[in-house]
Order: C-alpha cells, then structure tokens, then sequence
C-alpha cells in the first residue's frame, strides 16, 4: 500500500475479516440482484444523498458504511462528516454520498444496517463510562457478542470508551467456576494453570474465601462475580491493590457507578453488545442535476 494511501479501516480492524463479513452481509441483502430499481430506475441515474442521526448517538462504523458501498462500485464519493468515536446530535450529519443510484440503493440497506448497529453499542457504552466518570474504574466488554460480529461490536465498544476483554479463548487466561470445581479448588487450578506455562491468570471468584484463597495461589487479577457492593467492598481491601479487580455480574446501568465505587479496577458488562437498541440513522436520495 503507498505510503499516501489511508488505510481502508481504522487500526485495530483486520481488513480481510471485515471485507469477508461486508461481502456476506451483501450476497445475503442483495440476492440476484435490486430487481426494483432495476426496473424503474433508467440506467446512469446518479443520486445525492444525506446520511443524518436522527437521535443523539455515538458514531461508529462508518468506514465500513463507506466500504460497503465501496463495494459496489468505484464511482461512489463518500465524505465523512463526522468521526467515529464523535457525538453527534440529533439532525447532525454523518455522510454525504453521491453516484450512481442503482449501486447507491443496492449498497444503502447493509451500510445502514450496520451503521445503526455499531453506533448503538458505542452510544450505550458511552452511556456507561459516563455513569462511572470520575470512579477511576475501567469498563470492560465480554465475549457476549453476535456470532460472526465480535470484532466490529467489541471496535464499537472502543469507540463508545470501553477497554476490550479477552477476543477469543486464546487470548487471556480466565479460570472460572467449572474450573475450579474439576481441578478440585482454587489453588489446585491455579497451579495446573501455571505448570502450562500460562500468564495473567485471572480467577472468577463467588466468595472471599475464593477471593482469599486466589491470593495465596499467586492469581494476577480477580473477576468478582455477582457480589453485592458491600461484599465487593471487602473484597477489594482485602486484595488491597495488590492486583487488578474486576466486577462482573449484574452491571447495569443503573448498578455500574455503585459497582465502580467500590473500588474495583474494572467492571465488565455484557449489555453493552447484546442488549445495545440499534440507533435511528436517516438517508435521503435526491437525483443529480
């Protein structure tokens, strides 16, 4: 790629995974073909077209939008007018898009899609942090994400100010509950843990004897599952900084900056990717002179 030449999609994205999706996403919308258009539309009609929020959001994906319609042909002028990452109110515009209209209409559909998809993640995760500004403590996503979408969903919770947990199960060592019963307790998984040559082992932990109990082993970290804060609180002075700590379980909205205050270094929470409603993105056609 010359060294002049942006990248297609923002670092942290793997192109050809996310191309794969767009292109999985397209045959799946588009079919044989927009026999519509087709039909009514004369050929080498060109369209304007304002891509708007019509709710206040937080701004992600739009160089996949971009891409997608991209794909479907070289002649489409796509400029960005907002930043994923940005607030955006209401009315505030995201895109103008311009060329031909029956690649326009082909495309429009999939790139709103997921244009409304991802900005919701990031709109309700900001919505988040913003509930524990000033706590110190660090929101964390899960792996409790749509099959096929975790990289663009856990992209989106970047871009709304969560930190990404683990991607895959090969990429952090988190020793949970069904761990712990078959190895036969906490330090007896922990070791196993360490005799594979594992690192940054973090231990899933119900009560603080467990939390206790994952100290002496050596854990790195510790998950606080579904404790009460007041309970939190006691198990956060007693790792006493030591480590990191996170909580889990039942971190909502209306929970997160009681959870946060207990002193916790991070709190995980799943309903930022699953339950995230998808944003109200408007795109209006008009034709070319």
């Amino acid at each position: 790629m010359p060294p002049d030449l942006p990248p297609k999609f923002p670092r942290g994205l793997d192109a050809a995974e996310v191309q794969k999706l767009i292109d999985t996403a397209i045959a799946e919308d588009i079919g044989k073909g927009d026999i519509t258009s087709e039909a009514v539309i004369p050929p080498g009609t060109n369209f304007h077209g304002l891509m708007s929020a019509r709710q206040d959001m937080v701004c992600a994906g739009l160089p996949v939008a971009r891409a997608i319609f991209e794909t479907f042909s070289g002649d489409i002028e796509f400029e960005a007018l907002a930043a994923d990452g940005d607030r955006v109110p209401a009315g505030g515009g995201l895109a103008r898009i311009s060329g031909p209209a029956l690649a326009l209409l082909g495309a429009e559909r999939t790139a709103i899609n997921m244009l409304q998809h991802l900005s919701g993640i990031a709109t309700l995760t900001r919505k988040y942090v913003d509930q524990i500004e000033g706590t110190g403590a660090v929101l964390l996503d899960t792996r409790k994400t749509t099959p096929g979408l975790r990289q663009l969903q856990k992209y989106a919770t970047r871009m709304g100010g969560a930190t990404n947990h683990r991607m895959r199960l090969d990429d952090g060592v988190l020793i949970k509950d069904n761990h712990i019963v078959v190895a036969g307790g906490v330090a007896e998984a922990v070791s196993r843990a360490r005799a594979k040559g594992l690192t940054d082992i973090e231990v899933e932990c119900d009560t603080l004897k467990q939390v206790r109990e994952a100290l002496e082993a050596g854990a790195d970290s510790i998950l606080l599952d579904n404790m009460e804060p007041d309970k939190m609180t006691e198990a956060v002075a007693m790792v006493g900084g030591k480590i990191p700590t996170e909580a889990s379980g039942n971190v909502k909205l209306e929970t997160i900056r009681e959870i946060a205050e207990t002193g916790v270094t991070y709190a995980s929470a799943g309903r930022i990717t699953y339950s995230a409603p998808a944003i109200d993105i408007g795109l209006d056609w008009s034709a070319a002179d």
